[in-house]
């Protein structure tokens, strides 16, 4: 399973654009059509496919199913990925193409046959399969989508920023409401110099709602202070620049650096390591800076790059 870079080019001609436009007028006139409506799957046009599609899978992974309505074992396959995406509860999101109606996107894919299905994670194309496969082995390939997206460090968000009736996501809070008391507890915990107990604190939020991007973010945050008051900054930097080998010595200087709001400089210097090293080495840069990602947002464009550049290390 290979990650590849693609684009897709050229302009789209009015023929595929109007063809496009009626797939998706007959596609919402269907009452017959069993996709769920939670989100979970999602109609992709060559028009909305570089948002849906290439920017989604920098947050979460998305499955591509490339179909045509005339196409018999489409529609064999077709509700085995509805339904595993209905159970992965935005693990990952299915991404539905209708190959007539998208014609360039189709080439850009390189689709041959269909029915086709290829998975993008992290703005990257990895290699999937074709033809009606048995839903055991459509499993059995989603978990290994699923290993990758894994050491990307892509952890899948929520719900979205904000809910459709102006609502707040799971893990957000406005400020009208009320700070949960495990965050204010580590607030102040942190405002008193006192990191073991908001390190406590975070971690008894994470226990409760494992995945709570706040709770995670502020582990992530005290966990990176307690790491930099035990360097010595100074020998540090001495250490990593007279031996660019020594993983651990980059790794302090990267989180000094980080801590110090040279973002971009912390991530590219692991991404060095992760790009000149190999075996056990090379994995403790890779999980050292997937664990530098949570302490900013996921969208962060910093973290964005960085997860691109590090899927085309490892893949």
């Amino acid at each position: 399973m290979q990650p590849r870079d693609f684009s897709l080019y050229g302009a789209v001609d009015l023929g595929a654009r109007q063809a496009a436009a009626q797939r998706r007028q007959q596609t919402a006139e269907s009452a017959g059509s069993a996709a769920p409506s939670d989100g979970s799957v999602i109609e992709v046009s060559e028009q909305t496919f570089n948002t849906d599609v290439v920017e989604r899978s920098r947050t979460t992974p998305v499955i591509i199913d490339l179909w045509a309505e005339w196409c018999g074992p489409c529609k064999q396959l077709s509700p085995v990925l509805e339904k595993l995406a209905a159970e992965a509860d935005g693990t990952w999101i299915l991404a539905k193409v209708d190959v007539d109606a998208n014609p360039q996107l189709a080439a850009a894919l390189q689709v041959q046959s269909i029915p086709m299905v290829v998975a993008v994670i992290g703005g990257q194309l990895v290699d999937g399969f074709l033809g009606a496969m048995p839903e055991a082995q459509v499993r059995q390939w989603l978990g290994q989508v699923m290993g990758i997206a894994e050491k990307m460090g892509l952890v899948p968000p929520g719900t979205g920023d904000t809910e459709a009736d102006g609502s707040t996501a799971p893990g957000e809070y406005d400020e009208a409401d009320q700070i949960p008391p495990a965050f204010a507890e580590a607030r102040e915990a942190m405002e008193r110099g006192d990191l073991d107990a908001a390190a406590s604190a975070f971690e008894q939020e994470l226990a409760a709602s494992p995945g709570d991007p706040i709770a995670k973010a502020g582990l992530a945050q005290v966990n990176l202070i307690r790491r930099v008051s035990s360097y010595d900054q100074a020998r540090s930097r001495r250490d990593a620049a007279e031996r660019p080998g020594d993983v651990q010595a980059q790794i302090a200087v990267a989180d000094i650096d980080l801590a110090s709001g040279r973002i971009e400089e912390a991530f590219d210097r692991l991404l060095g390591v992760v790009r000149r090293t190999s075996g056990e080495d090379r994995d403790r840069a890779r999980v050292h800076l997937v664990s530098l990602f949570d302490i900013l947002p996921p969208r962060d464009p910093r973290v964005t790059k960085a997860r691109s550049t590090l899927s085309a290390l490892l893949f």
